[in-house]
């Protein structure tokens, strides 16, 4: 695993869930973790929600001064090129689509001199709106990477029904990443696996639901 692990994706594909696991999985290991909520569009469902997990987990979270409040103002406060130069791992959480990513293109030069050290990863989900097929992932995908002047190292296989996902749902998806990674160029780092269920697809990274549903959170 890669010290800068970028995450990006469609709203609604998981990829704040996958980032929060990413970062506990490497906290489990007993690394130094960072978690970077860069999310500066979306104000729901976000890195910054998982404070209590986080603080838990020992992994620090880093977040924009407005997140979780009811402001809407898209002002990054901290200083990331300073968080990704400092020992440990760092998971970034980038803003679904384009229009996300457009504050990790702030940093692309400075993230230039890391380029070995960097997997940007890219969250899919084939039981989400807009992204059903392979040519619409690709297409938000390419946004994606012009937005954020930076280019993706992996894809990560992410299709899920929430707390309806079975074994035939994630084995149904396999050929729907497939063809992205494919046609791409890109390998399949890992498919996303809830506990609990038992599945034969490429490369499985168990995940836990951390993102309630709204009638879930106190």
């Amino acid at each position: 695993m890669k010290k800068i692990n970028i995450v990006t994706g469609h709203y609604g594909s998981g990829k704040t869930n996958f980032s929060a696991n990413l970062a506990v999985s490497l906290a489990d290991r007993g690394e130094r973790v960072t978690a970077v909520d860069l999310d500066i569009v979306n104000p729901y469902f976000r890195s910054a929600d998982f404070g209590e997990l986080f603080s838990g987990k020992n992994v620090e979270l880093v977040a924009p001064m407005y997140a979780n409040s009811n402001l809407d103002i898209p002002a990054i406060s901290f200083d990331l090129e300073r968080i990704v130069s400092e020992d440990g791992y760092v998971v970034i959480d980038v803003g679904g689509d384009d229009a996300g990513a457009i504050a990790l293109g702030r940093y692309a030069e400075a993230f230039s001199a890391y380029t070995d050290r960097i997997d940007m990863l890219y969250v899919v989900n084939c039981r989400r709106f807009l992204t059903r097929t392979a040519s619409e992932a690709l297409e938000l995908m390419y946004e994606i990477e012009a937005a954020a002047n930076m280019k993706h190292t992996a894809i990560v296989n992410n299709t899920n029904l929430l707390y309806e996902t079975t074994a035939e749902v994630l084995e149904q998806s396999e050929g729907f990443a497939k063809e992205i990674a494919e046609k791409a160029g890109l390998p399949i780092a890992y498919t996303c696996v809830p506990l609990g269920i038992s599945s034969k697809v490429t490369n499985p990274f168990p995940v836990e639901i951390y993102v309630k549903k709204v009638w879930e959170e106190e």
